[in-house]
């Protein structure tokens, strides 16, 4: 039991190797769903497609004889609501709870807008259930057009939808920042006025646990996932350190990119990550560029144009709004070099500082190129 009537029915997925067909989940992912027991009984999202028969095994451990009133829709994802035909079926007096833009989805993923038992509700509606009334707070956007989340005023949870969710099942014993960052930024970053707004909305109300769709459930002082979620919603760094993001073919790049780190810790620099953006997570890297407050990229000329790691880095960036930081750039280029402009051009009307020096590096490492690479270790730390 989460809280008074309140139950845990998810499932836990260590099958799926990349979430959405892009993230790689190594510690899996966790499909959340709950149930209120009261006077009616309501059923929190339904969960992915492969689980549904452990989902309505969990739903029936808990319920024994009794049915369920409501299944409520927040978020129509089909990691979130892909069962949700199958559990109308099995329970055919159920209602479906959901706004106009959920009926619209359903019909499109189901070919039915459950019309004869459906409820559809606005911002601030209640469905009381007995002594827990479910209030409806809007959050389109985060990151569907229907998002919706739910306020228990009896137990003051609130249901929030993909918002506080995080990578990892909840048999994985991890820290809740790097998944929860790396999940939020890589789906949820483009829309960070949005998930201002749903935090704005949220402040107003008396919370004691967060129920999200993927992740544990958080309670006690939850001031330190809200001032992250501020955070990230702001697109405000959280660590005053140095990211060098790199991608080298011959070695040379990389040689640059590790002097750098060198004459920074020199310099005073205390907070310096590495990433080969060759090899390395791109949702990581991406994650990592969001944590820091400056970003280092080291890239090549290539083929007249940026070399691919480099450029789908940077574009991955700008898709998720990526500003409020200092950017330098590295080039190497054996040949007419044009990586550093690039870069810029890349980031184009990007709300970013950009440092003064630009390492040039001609094939390989010289005196000038060295010297470059100090100076710009100094203003980064300088700033």
């Amino acid at each position: 039991m989460l809280a008074q009537d309140t139950f845990y029915v998810g499932v836990n997925d260590h099958e799926t190797d990349l979430f959405e067909g892009l993230y790689k989940i190594p510690n899996g992912v966790a499909y959340n769903s709950y149930v209120i027991v009261d006077d009616k009984i309501a059923v929190m999202d339904a969960v992915d497609e492969y689980f549904g028969d452990e989902w309505l095994a969990n739903i029936k451990k808990v319920l024994g004889e009794r049915k369920p009133d409501y299944l409520v829709i927040q978020h129509m994802e089909p990691d979130h609501s892909a069962n949700a035909l199958r559990f109308a079926q099995e329970y055919p007096e159920v209602k479906i709870i959901g706004n106009t833009k959920t009926f619209v989805m359903l019909n499109e993923y189901f070919g039915t807008e459950f019309a004869d038992r459906r409820i559809v509700v606005g911002e601030g509606d209640v469905v009381s259930l007995g002594k827990h009334d479910l209030h409806f707070i809007f959050a389109p956007m985060v990151h569907w057009p229907e998002v919706m989340v739910t306020y228990d005023a009896y137990t003051k949870t609130v249901y929030s939808a993909d918002g506080f969710g995080k990578f990892g099942a909840l048999d994985v014993d991890e820290s809740w920042d790097d998944e929860a960052r790396r999940y939020y930024i890589g789906i949820v970053g483009k829309y960070g006025k949005q998930v201002d707004a749903a935090l704005k909305k949220l402040s107003a109300l008396e919370i004691d646990r967060i129920c999200p769709l993927h992740g544990p459930v958080l309670e006690g002082d939850l001031s330190h996932y809200l001032s992250l979620y501020n955070t990230w919603a702001n697109y405000e760094p959280e660590t005053d350190g140095v990211m060098i993001a790199y991608a080298s073919v011959y070695g040379h790049t990389k040689k640059a990119a590790e002097l750098l780190a060198e004459e920074l810790k020199a310099a005073g620099c205390k907070d310096i990550i590495f990433h080969d953006l060759a090899r390395d997570d791109r949702s990581v890297c991406v994650a990592d560029a969001f944590r820091y407050s400056k970003l280092v990229i080291a890239g090549i000329t290539y083929n007249a144009n940026l070399f691919p790691p480099v450029r789908e880095f940077i574009e991955n960036l700008t898709e998720r709004n990526y500003q409020n930081r200092t950017v330098a750039f590295i080039e190497n280029g054996t040949w007419a070099p044009v990586a550093a402009r690039l870069m810029l051009e890349k980031f184009g009307k990007s709300n970013l500082t950009y440092a003064q020096t630009v390492v040039k590096v001609r094939s390989a490492l010289n005196d000038e190129s060295r010297a470059q690479v100090k100076s710009l270790a100094q203003e980064l730390v300088s700033q």
